[in-house]
């Protein structure tokens, strides 16, 4: 599978998320993706493997926890 041809990098991959999908960065949504995504039985997880293969899904895991560490940085992590 290739990985879809606008999502070359985490700033790609952002601004799809953000800006074309309208879906806010928050703690929460990344926190609940990072799960979502991390769990092979998940039906979303399964679709997403079938539809972009096991490393778009590693580059996707990657972003999100470069997500996660930006919003941690500035105060907006998930308290623990």
């Amino acid at each position: 599978m290739a990985e879809p041809p606008f999502l070359r990098n985490y700033e790609d991959w952002k601004h799809c998320i953000t800006v074309l999908c309208g879906i806010p960065l928050t703690a929460d949504y990344v926190e609940r993706r990072i799960a979502a995504l991390d769990d092979v039985g998940d039906h979303t997880t399964q679709r997403f493997i079938q539809a972009w293969g096991e490393e778009h899904l590693r580059r996707v895991r990657a972003w999100f926890r470069q997500a996660r560490e930006e919003l941690a940085a500035r105060g907006e992590g998930v308290p623990e």
